[in-house]
């Protein structure tokens, strides 16, 4: 069995493949650009992708889109790559600097479409806390700000492959269905 995985992120076609070859699953990966529609969720924006690369390339597809949510502040959701693109780590530090909570959340979502119509789609939460301070070298922007839920450490400050498996959930869960319905 093979998977069409619509992305060009290196990290989640690492998540993808990690997820999919647990269950013997080829991964193929969609090279092709699809404009990003803009949306209040990640599932709104994961399934436009999807059902247009679906009916587009006439086989099924997965496309996964996350967004982040800083709790105090509101933002910045779906929009996160132009807030980043705006707003640097030290600004979110300085808005955050009289608040007392500094948590937030990743949305992840991933929807399995065909080019029927038919959608599959999945959504999970991974909690986050942001630093007090910018840390971390591996990465720039705000990754030297975001900590996973009861880590110490920013995701810039450890490698990609150490945090992987917190990314490919909705992956496996597609994995595990598309078992049960092609047996």
């Amino acid at each position: 069995m093979t998977v069409n995985i619509v992305t060009k992120n290196p990290s989640k076609r690492m998540a993808a493949k990690k997820a999919f070859d647990k269950y013997n699953i080829e991964t193929l990966f969609v090279d092709k650009e699809y404009p990003e529609v803009q949306a209040d969720t990640s599932l709104e924006i994961a399934r436009f992708t999807a059902l247009q690369a679906a009916k587009e390339l006439n086989m099924p597809v997965i496309r996964e889109d996350h967004s982040l949510f800083i709790n105090a502040l509101g933002i910045p959701g779906p929009y996160t790559t132009y807030f980043e693109k705006k707003i640097s780590a030290g600004k979110i530090l300085k808005m955050l600097e009289k608040e007392q909570d500094r948590s937030g959340y990743f949305e992840v979502a991933t929807v399995y479409a065909r080019p029927d119509g038919f959608t599959k789609e999945l959504t999970f939460r991974v909690p986050i806390e942001l630093a007090k301070e910018e840390k971390g070298g591996l990465q720039k922007g705000w990754a030297r700000i975001i900590m996973l839920a009861n880590e110490n450490r920013t995701i810039a400050e450890y490698p990609e492959e150490e945090r992987i498996d917190v990314w490919n959930k909705n992956y496996e869960e597609i994995a595990k269905w598309l078992l049960t319905i092609t047996v």
